[in-house]
């Protein structure tokens, strides 16, 4: 395991990797607001053990890589597609099996548009697609009103869990325990949770991004792709997975299905039990699907 900052256009992004750099590579893209840290290291060595290079990475405004006012300093998902492909620049990686999560997941969407010669694979899990506009869902839940696209909108436990993040917490173990019960909300009870891990999961996170105890904000003030480019994406040809976790709250079923709908290539997997967050207790079966897709990829 060894750690790189890397250049992409003026910022500058901190990764890490784990395995065997001869084997074949595996980014890890993570949701908004968040380091790479959200990748939990036992489940980043998994996909290692499975035989694949894993690289992680801060985005920008997360973690250690280079965090501005965003306001001063706007930029959008074409700019985070292209923080993706300077990581796999600044590792020498010409392609990659690709894995995005939430944002992460809308991420490698405009990668597969923007720098589709840059994949091996595709995966998708724990979002929707280009053309679903969650911002303006999430104001029509709150408001009691149906979203229209049809598809079910983020559900009460993530309004709870946004209810949560928006009370303040007075020192470090108040706020530790403010995000365990976030993620405690979000991952649901169809698979067991383990608070003392995720406390010891967000203290190595505030300890990697140097003891701030606010989490990252930057990322709200993003505006989603243009709808139109989801029409894009029946041009994409790389072998894709999706996978829905069955209790996501965020993006519950059937958006896994109608973003496979979307790409050509793609097949649906459902991880039973699974909400929107990557306790251990998913791990397994979660990358045992990945390795298998990456495997037939190949």
């Amino acid at each position: 395991m060894s750690e790189r900052i890397v250049p992409s256009g003026d910022v500058e992004l901190w990764s890490d990797d784990f395995g065997d750099p001869a084997d074949p590579a595996l980014l890890l893209v993570m949701g908004g607001n968040l380091s790479a840290l959200g990748w939990p290291d036992e489940f980043a060595r998994r996909l290692a053990d499975g035989g694949l290079h894993v690289i992680r990475y801060d985005h920008r405004d997360t973690g250690r890589s280079t965090t501005r006012d965003f306001a001063a300093h706007p930029y959008g998902f074409g700019e985070l597609a292209a923080d993706a492909v300077a990581v796999l620049d600044g590792w020498g990686v010409g392609r990659a099996h690709v894995v995005g999560l939430s944002m992460g997941a809308t991420i490698t969407q405009v990668i597969a548009l923007d720098h589709h010669d840059r994949l091996s694979s595709l995966t998708m899990m724990l979002g929707g697609g280009l053309d679903i506009d969650f911002d303006a869902n999430i104001e029509r839940v709150m408001r009691g009103e149906p979203t229209l696209d049809g598809l079910p909108g983020p559900q009460q436990p993530f309004l709870d869990a946004l209810a949560l993040m928006n009370q303040p917490a007075e020192g470090r173990p108040a706020e530790v325990a403010k995000r365990v019960s976030k993620w405690r909300i979000l991952s649901g009870t169809g698979v067991p949770f383990d608070d003392a891990e995720y406390a010891r999961w967000e203290e190595r996170a505030i300890d990697h991004a140097g003891g701030a105890l606010t989490e990252p904000y930057a990322h709200y003030s993003l505006t989603l792709p243009p709808p139109a480019r989801a029409a894009e994406l029946r041009d994409v040809t790389v072998p894709t997975l999706v996978i829905q976790a069955e209790r996501d709250p965020i993006a519950p079923a059937p958006h896994g299905k109608h973003l496979a709908g979307l790409i050509p290539t793609a097949r649906l997997a459902e991880i039973p039990g699974m909400g929107h967050a990557l306790p251990s207790s998913v791990h397994g079966p979660l990358a045992e699907v990945i390795l298998a897709h990456t495997r037939s990829a190949a």
